[in-house]
């Protein structure tokens, strides 16, 4: 149990530093790039760099970690009791030290440029955008995060194979809205690395706007996942037989149910009785087993 939980951490941790380094670092471009300025066609490339590597992400990690990636996801899955609160201190410290070590790699690629114009990719708030603001916007374009996590890759009902693809456009698309107020964070993660490493290389780091990409985020997602359990009611309402997501309790896989496995019994040997219970309960127990051995993460 404890080498599993290392070897998800080290997943998420991987996969943070992949998120702020193509994510983040693409901020750095851009503005280097750019000569220090930043238009909203510049932008719309930055909100693509962000969904290819989060779908990236997804679809390699997402198996065996979660690919939560993000603080906020990592806390609102386990509010809504799909995810271990003794596994949340550890899953936001991986997240924490794979945002920094992107961090650290944009400033190995970019030299002095990463600090000065590029700020290592760090966010803060707009002109004209205030404290207040910027948390509402930060926790809108989260909730629209975790509600596209909770329909596609959480709720059982998912299409299999398209969460990483989706998930990644969410960003994207609240990159859109919110880049211009806020950098479009959703991640206290993506905003700690940046801000952590500009401020050891010497860079101004605006730390006193560091609440609103803590309270947004979080806030946001935990209203999503909320909602989504109450509008959309997942998984609880459904049968056994239900497709599962990808990212849900069972992983692509039904278990077989007792009813069918009688069925299966008495059709060995043509007028026999239908087996007694205890029978069924052993089939079961063995067809759980071989299950848990071959298809949960």
């Amino acid at each position: 149990m404890v080498g599993d939980l290392s070897r998800r951490l080290v997943a998420e941790a991987i996969g943070t530093m992949l998120l702020v380094l193509f994510g983040a670092g693409s901020v750095v471009a851009a503005l280097v790039f750019g000569d220090g300025q930043l238009n909203y066609a510049g932008l719309g490339f930055i909100a693509l760099s962000f969904a290819v590597v989060v779908a990236i992400v997804i679809y390699a990690f997402g198996n065996t970690s979660g690919a939560h990636i993000n603080p906020a996801v990592t806390i609102a899955l386990a509010a809504g009791r799909r995810f271990p609160w003794a596994e949340v201190p550890f899953y936001i410290v991986a997240q924490l030290v794979g945002a920094f070590a992107g961090a650290l790699l944009i400033v190995g690629g970019f030299g002095r440029r990463a600090i000065d114009p590029g700020g290592v990719g760090l966010t803060q708030l707009g002109v004209g955008v205030n404290y207040a603001q910027g948390i509402l916007l930060e926790a809108l374009g989260t909730f629209l995060l975790l509600l596209t996590i909770m329909a596609m890759a959480v709720d059982r009902r998912a299409p299999p194979g398209w969460a990483g693809l989706m998930i990644g456009l969410a960003v994207a698309g609240e990159i859109f809205v919110l880049g211009p107020s806020t950098n479009g964070s959703v991640n206290p993660a993506r905003t700690f690395g940046p801000y952590l490493a500009n401020s050891l290389f010497g860079g101004d780091t605006p730390w006193a706007q560091i609440g609103v990409y803590l309270a947004g985020p979080i806030i946001g997602a935990v209203l999503a996942v909320v909602v989504y359990d109450v509008v959309a009611r997942p998984a609880r309402d459904l049968p056994e037989t239900a497709a599962q997501g990808a990212a849900g309790e069972i992983t692509g896989a039904r278990e077989p149910r007792a009813e069918a496995v009688r069925q299966e019994l008495a059709g060995q040997v043509p007028g026999a009785r239908a087996p007694q219970d205890d029978q069924i309960r052993d089939r079961v127990g063995h067809a759980r087993r071989r299950w848990r051995l071959g298809g949960r993460r």
